[in-house]
Formats: C-alpha cells, structure tokens, sequence
C-alpha cells in the first residue's frame, strides 16, 4: 500500500498484503518449529534458522503456539492451522500443566521434562489465552475446564487482598518465592505492570466464552487498577514495577507496552459492555498513543524501544511494530480521525522494509536505528512467539473490515 493514502482501493491492497504475511508467518512456524523427534515444538531457533541444541520449552512459548494457531483456525478455518493448535493444546496438557499442585510449569528441557517448576503469573496468563481460544475453535469443554482452572488458580494464589492487583510469581506448590523476576532483565519486584496486562487479556478472552460474574468483576478490578495506579496521570505512560502497596519502582518507559495496554484496556472494556467504563477508557486510551507518537516513534512510523532516564533506547524490536498496528487502528476507531490509519500505514510500511525476514522467513528479533538487523537473538524462542505479529495482522484485517 503507498503511504500517505486511505483510498478504498487502498485498503483492499493493504489487507491483501497484511493476509499473505498472516499465512507466511504462520507457514514458518508450520514448517521449522515442531519437534518431530521429541514432541511438541523446538525450544529455540536462532537469527539464521538454525535450531539452537539444548534450549529450553517454554510455558509461554507453548501456550502462545496454541493461541495463535487456535484464533488462525478461527479466522480463516483452514484446518491445517487446527492441526497444529491439537498439537499445542496436547503437549501443553501433557508435559506443562502440574499433575500435584495445578497451574503451569515455566520449562522443561528439550526431551520435555520439568526445568524450572515455578508458577509465573504470567505464564499461567498465557496459559488461559491459548486454552481459551482453543476452546472456541473446538468446543473441547476439557480446554475451557483448563482455562477457567488456571483463573481459579491465579485468584487463589496470586490475587493481593489487601492492596490489590496480583502477586508475580509463586514456587511450585504455590509457596511464595525470593526472586520472582519474569526475565532476567526484569526488576525483583512484586507487582509488574507486564503481569498485570497479561492477566487482562487473557481474562478477555475467557469471558467471551464464560461469561462468569466473578471473571467480569476481576475485569473491571483490573482496568481500575490500571487507571489508579498503573497509568500515570501526567505522562499517560505505563508505570512498570510496584512495590506490594502500588509504591513505583521504576522509571522506565515501555513504548511498545504502553501502544499494547492502549487497545488492551479498550477491547477489555467493549467486553463488559459499561458505557461509562468505555468512555473512560477510550479516553485513557487515546491519551497513551499519542504519547508513543509524541515521544517513542519515529516518522517513518517505527517505535522505539524504550526510555530510561532520558535516554532513548532506538532500536526497533518486532513485538512493539506489531502493537503499534493495533493500537493505531483502534485509536482510529475511537476517533475517526484518519491520521492514526496513516501512522498505522507507516508502521506496516516500516515493517515490510525492515523487520520481515524475506531469505529465512519470519520477523528479525530487532533492527538498529539504521535498519540493520540484530543477529544475536532467536528467530523462535522462549519469548519469540508468533503471537504478537499474527495477532496484529488478524486484529488490523478484522477492523479494516
């Protein structure tokens, strides 16, 4: 699609290409990611699609796999993306879900045994957004009966009743833990805005499939957690680690999460149908990508990664491009204002330019300020899924529509 223009004719193109994405990303997943040795899927391919010995499976590796081939199958039909969602949706049940305590192991090895026993929130999130999904591809009441577990498991052992919002982790029989870090690079802290986003959604999710009393008040629970203590007020930007009691423990900001949490927190609010909640929200919302397009995007459409401290971190990983899509087409939505759709345009422009990798297939972990590619990190990994471009490319065709 040339940039600088929403003609009709336009659009058509425009989703054409976004559809002929959808069905490559996937086909790469098809084709280098299932394990035929040891079952399920391969723990990792590197810049240069060589499979990586040894590394790890990973809960949310695994649960996003069943996720996007089970809204693939939702979105297209085509059975063979339901072959692979049966093939995610067992090896999950099988291998990850804890046979004694309940919830999801983080990892196993590569023959598919227990690595890191502990229970992520995060993880057990992603574990409801694949279950859920699936379930809606499949009317499987087993998948739902997961799915509404791992929430029950969560709210049980996670939820914080005395300040609200939800704990970040927990030891394998639910036992609290020292270091409850998601990654590495994370702050040990308690509470994190990531978790708490990755709770919402997947609730989202489930409760357009279970539209559970309880599950809609964790929602609205969990938006008003977001407006009182996540958002901050003045900068419309995510706050990203609290102390048990909301007290902020980092300055940094997140351009990609804070355009994911933008259109998260909206489709959260459609769901449960509250007109002044939606208001709200849409304001909220609207608010926060103008301040990714004010402070963490470039012109040529692409988003930063992020700012600490003043300063900008301008390399442009895959995962925030992907959001940024969403989140600029709901903005749209909300305002009818077209120069989001514009922007939006820009990013996908930025996109098929930069990040596509057309010789070994999928999207570059990141490119430089340049557009030089990163080559130091997976292809496919514990946290490179296909989640979050197949995501945007199915929600950008659906509202297109």
């Amino acid at each position: 699609m040339s940039q600088g223009t929403t003609k009709r004719s336009d659009i058509i193109t425009l989703k054409k290409e976004l559809e002929a994405e959808l069905r490559a990303i996937l086909s790469y997943w098809i084709d280098h990611t299932q394990d035929k040795d040891k079952g399920g899927f391969v723990g990792a391919r590197d810049h240069y699609n060589r499979l990586v010995p040894g590394a790890e499976k990973g809960a949310v590796l695994n649960a996003r796999i069943l996720w996007t081939f089970s809204a693939a199958y939702n979105f297209t039909q085509n059975p063979g993306y339901l072959n692979i969602a049966n093939r995610a949706y067992h090896y999950l049940v099988d291998r990850f879900i804890d046979p004694i305590n309940g919830g999801l192991y983080w990892s196993l090895n590569e023959d598919g045994k227990v690595a890191n026993s502990r229970k992520q929130i995060y993880a057990q999130g992603f574990g409801i957004y694949g279950f859920s999904e699936y379930y809606k591809a499949t009317q499987n009441k087993e998948a739902l009966q997961h799915a509404t577990g791992l929430f029950e498991l969560i709210e049980k052992h996670s939820y914080d009743h005395d300040h609200g919002g939800y704990i970040e982790a927990l030891s394998e029989n639910w036992s609290p833990l020292e270091d409850m870090r998601l990654s590495s690079k994370d702050a040990n802290e308690p509470k994190s805005m990531n978790t708490h986003l990755h709770i919402l959604e997947p609730y989202t999710n489930l409760y357009r499939v279970w539209p559970d009393e309880q599950l809609k008040k964790k929602m609205d629970d969990l938006i008003r957690v977001f407006i009182n203590h996540i958002i901050n007020k003045k900068t419309s930007h995510f706050q990203l680690f609290f102390d048990y009691d909301w007290t902020v423990r980092s300055g940094i900001i997140s351009f990609g999460h804070d355009i994911e949490g933008a259109w998260l927190l909206a489709e959260a609010a459609y769901e449960l149908a509250d007109d002044k909640l939606i208001a709200e929200v849409e304001d909220i919302s609207l608010k926060m990508v103008d301040a990714v397009l004010a402070e963490g995007m470039a012109n040529d459409g692409s988003v930063c990664y992020e700012q600490e401290n003043k300063h900008l971190d301008t390399d442009k990983h895959w995962w925030p491009q992907a959001e940024a899509m969403v989140g600029l087409v709901y903005a749209w939505k909300i305002s009818g204002d077209k120069n989001y759709l514009e922007m939006m345009n820009k990013t996908w422009h930025f996109i098929q330019t930069h990040l596509i990798d057309n010789k070994n297939g999928e999207w570059f972990w990141s490119v430089d300020n340049n557009g030089v590619p990163t080559t130091n990190n997976d292809k496919a990994g514990f946290w490179k899924c296909p989640y979050h471009n197949s995501r945007a490319l199915i929600e950008v065709i659906k509202n297109l529509n």
